[in-house]
Formats: structure tokens, C-alpha cells, sequence
């Protein structure tokens, strides 16, 4: 039901938002916007001003008579805003035996029918300018500074690998990190689809690891091979009138020993805590700078209330920005998302990176929104703002359907100064339609799979 809602919450915004755009501009053009539909398909429901708020389709022969009709649609995978005198995703040709009048979008000049049709992409690109402007101005930026590596697992994918705690990383395919997020970044993202050499400093030893691909998490949300230095489980949470709650556990406390056993992960301390149901235990922990013994017995299921997470405790550099610096920033953001959005699709047709781990759909579009969701409403925002981006980007490809199509063709018109013929705009649409539904069909088989 998580998954739903927010799905719901996160297709609504960006669509809303980015049908909003081409509204407004056509409005400003002086075109009329017969329906404003969030949705595709069949009319559930909406409102206008000649019949108010109905259910159902509306007659056929409804005249609106230049107001919008506001209106949701069954397949909540999108929405259109139904401009009159253009061939768009309705296929509604009605006009094309009539003489062009003043309010369509067919007679109005080039430059103002690519200010429409450009208008969406530029309002999902101001939406994520605005929410990195935010994350600039209010949060500014946090970073880890350090490339030593922690408590690295045995048995684990960074054991096998050649790892071990302390080694400090100093490049990721030669280019020189200088803190956590540029191991990250270097890693996860700007290598994309590519096995990668990590040179690190053992000692007085230089060594070069290489790392295949498939040891190297998809998705940049989940934690690389490697822990961090100076990571350590602490406690997010203590859930009152619990056996955590009364042995006076606070939240922000760093656990460093399970029964005199040293713990490095969130992982361990889990495992430890819960092997031991029912059973009085010792747990030691970091608060501010002093280190506390608490006793507490754990309840029948291995449980003390308390919810654990993994917390740098090493030196952190904090950078603040002013208001305009926030900006620039932001903008810095969206113009390196859209070089690695970019590189990524490069990438794809390139067969380096599969189509189906590339794209996600429906699915998981709505795993990735619960889960921002549940880490507070900052990261959902950027959630959101890096979706709005890519739905920026997406749509401005010369692709029939989307904007960039339409676009291609505003342009040929305007170059040529001669109208393409209808038919030929339909079929363009439709050929364009049925191949994002295959498209869609084939991304949402994948989010299947991979669920």
C-alpha cells in the first residue's frame, strides 16, 4: 500500500507539473486547452465550467467552448493537455477538414508553438532546479571526509576482493579521490557498466584491485562493497515502555560491544542481540565521550525496541551556501545528472550497460519513492527532483509521442514553411505510441523480475 501511495504522490507531482507547463504556455499563446488530463484512457472523472463535476466520459458532442475540462484518466502513467488544432496523444482530427482559426495551435507562428511544446520539460527542470536550490540553501552538504576503508567482513564481496580495514583508496580508474562521495561517485555512478581498478595504500604498500562489475551494487542507494571508515551501528530510535527504553538506551548512542564482542555493523549487533532471546545481556556504547555498560534482557522474539542504523562517527566537513550559491549549485547538479544520464544511454546502446537494469518502470519508480519517503521528506524531495529531471531529459528526445518528437516536426514545418499532412502526423503518433507501449511493457517485465 506504501508502494501505491507514494507512487501515486510521486507520478501525480511530476505530471502535474510538467502538463502544467504546456497549459500555461499555451494559454500565455493564446490557445485554447480543451481537457487537462492527468491519466490516460477513459475519463473517470471531472470538471469544467459548462456541466461542472461529472463522472464518466463526456458526450461526444460536448463543445467546452474554449473552457479546459479537468479530468482524471484509468492508466495513471502519465497525462496530455489537449491543445486545439494539434495532433497529440488524443489523435482526435476532427479540425483537419476546417480552416485554421486564431485560437488553435496549428495557426499560431513557429516560435510560439516551441515555447508550448517545450514548456513541460522546462517546468520539470525548474522543479528540480528548485528542490537542489533547497537542498543547498537549507542543508547545504556534508562529507565524509576520509578514503579509509572500515571493518571489512569476512567472507564478504570486499574480503574475496582483496580488501582489508584501514587500506586507504587514493584513485577509481586512475582519477584521484579525495573524500567518501568522490569514491562513490567514481564508483557507482560515473562508471557505470564498467569493472573498475581501485588503487589503495596499505601500509607503506601501493596495490591496484580490480573489481569486476557484477561485486558493484546497481543502484547507487545501496551500500558499495566497502564501509567507510569510522562507520559504526548506532541507535536511531528507542521505542518507549520496551526493555531498550528502560535500561536507559538513548537515541544517538554508538554501540561498540554485544557481550564484550566488539561490533563494526548494524548487521552484527542485530545478529548478536537477537541470538540471545529472553537472556539478561551487556551491551557497551558511545555517548558523547563517555562509554556506558547497560544491561537489558531481551524480550522471547531476541528483541530490546530499539531501531539501529550506520552512522560515520569519523570528521565530517560541513558546506554551508548563500542564497545564489545555492542556485549555482543547483544548477551545477542538474548539469552533471544530465551528463551521466547521458553517458548512461551511451552506455545502453552501446551494449555495456542491459536496457532492462538501465530503465525502471511503474515499479520501480514506486519501490524508490516508499523508501525515500521513509528516510524524511528531504530525500524524497530529491527523489522527486532527480525523477523530474530524467522525465526533462527523456522527453525532449526526437522520439514521435514525446515532446522532442513534436518538436522535430514544429521545426521541419517551420523551416519548410509548409504544414506536414495530418495522416502522416497520425501515423507518426501511432507508430511512436505502440512502441513506448512495448517499451513500457518490456521496462515493467523487468521491474518484475527484479522485485
Amino acid at each position: 500500500m506504501d508502494y501505491i501511495i507514494y507512487f501515486a504522490i510521486t507520478i501525480g507531482i511530476l505530471v502535474f507539473v510538467h502538463e502544467f507547463g504546456h497549459f500555461a504556455a499555451a494559454k500565455l499563446s493564446g490557445m485554447r486547452a480543451d481537457i487537462f488530463a492527468i491519466g490516460f484512457g477513459k475519463r473517470l472523472f471531472g470538471w469544467n465550467k459548462i456541466s461542472g463535476f461529472t463522472f464518466g466520459d463526456l458526450p461526444k458532442d460536448f463543445d467546452g467552448k474554449g473552457n479546459t475540462d479537468y479530468r482524471l484518466c484509468l492508466l495513471p502513467l502519465g497525462g496530455y493537455v489537449k491543445i486545439a488544432g494539434m495532433v497529440d496523444e488524443s489523435f482526435d482530427t476532427d479540425f483537419a477538414d476546417k480552416e485554421p482559426q486564431p485560437y488553435e495551435f496549428r495557426a499560431k507562428p513557429t516560435s510560439k508553438k516551441v515555447f508550448v511544446i517545450t514548456a513541460g520539460v522546462l517546468m520539470n527542470l525548474l522543479l528540480a532546479l528548485i528542490v537542489f536550490w533547497g537542498v543547498n540553501f537549507f542543508q547545504g552538504k556534508q562529507v565524509i571526509n576520509t578514503t579509509t576503508i572500515g571493518f571489512v567482513q569476512p567472507d564478504s564481496a570486499a574480503d574475496s576482493l582483496g580488501f582489508r580495514e584501514g587500506d586507504k583508496i587514493l584513485s577509481v580508474n586512475n582519477k584521484k579521490v579525495k573524500n567518501w562521495e568522490d569514491f562513490l561517485s567514481e564508483s557507482l555512478i560515473n562508471t557505470i557498466g564498467e569493472d573498475i581498478k581501485i588503487k589503495l595504500q596499505r601500509d607503506d604498500e601501493t596495490l591496484v584491485l580490480n573489481v569486476p562489475r557484477s561485486k558493484i551494487p546497481e543502484q547507487a542507494t545501496e551500500p558499495f562493497v566497502l564501509p567507510a571508515g569510522y562507520n559504526l551501528p548506532t541507535i536511531d530510535s528507542v521505542v518507549e515502555k520496551t526493555p531498550a527504553s528502560e535500561a536507559g538506551f538513548h537515541s544517538g548512542d554508538v554501540i561498540l560491544k554485544v557481550q564484550n564482542i566488539d561490533i563494526f555493523t548494524r548487521q552484527k549487533a542485530t545478529q548478536l542481540i537477537s541470538s540471545n532471546k529472553n537472556k539478561a545481556i551487556q551491551i557497551t556504547v558511545l555517548r558523547n565521550n563517555d562509554t556506558l555498560n547497560l544491561p537489558v534482557t531481551t524480550s522471547k522474539d531476541g528483541t530490546i525496541g530499539v531501531y539501529i542504523g550506520q552512522e560515520y562517527t569519523g570528521e565530517i566537513d560541513y558546506k554551508s551556501y548563500s542564497f545564489f550559491e545555492s542556485f549555482y549549485y543547483g544548477w551545477v547538479d542538474i548539469v552533471r545528472m544530465t551528463e551521466m544520464t547521458f553517458s548512461m544511454l551511451g552506455k545502453v546502446f552501446a551494449g555495456d550497460i542491459e536496457f532492462g537494469k538501465a530503465f525502471g518502470g511503474p515499479i520501480k519508480i514506486a519501490q524508490f519513492a516508499a523508501k525515500s519517503a521513509d528516510s524524511g521528506l528531504l530525500s524524497f524531495l530529491y527523489f522527486l527532483a532527480l525523477l523530474s529531471l530524467s522525465l526533462a531529459l527523456i522527453n525532449i528526445l526526437p522520439f514521435p509521442v514525446l515532446d522532442g518528437g513534436h518538436l522535430v516536426i514544429i521545426l521541419i514545418e517551420g523551416i519548410t514553411k509548409k504544414e506536414i499532412p495530418i495522416k502522416i502526423k497520425v501515423a507518426i503518433q501511432n507508430v511512436g505510441f505502440v512502441i513506448l507501449l512495448l517499451l513500457m511493457a518490456f521496462i515493467i517485465y523487468n521491474d518484475i523480475l527484479n522485485i
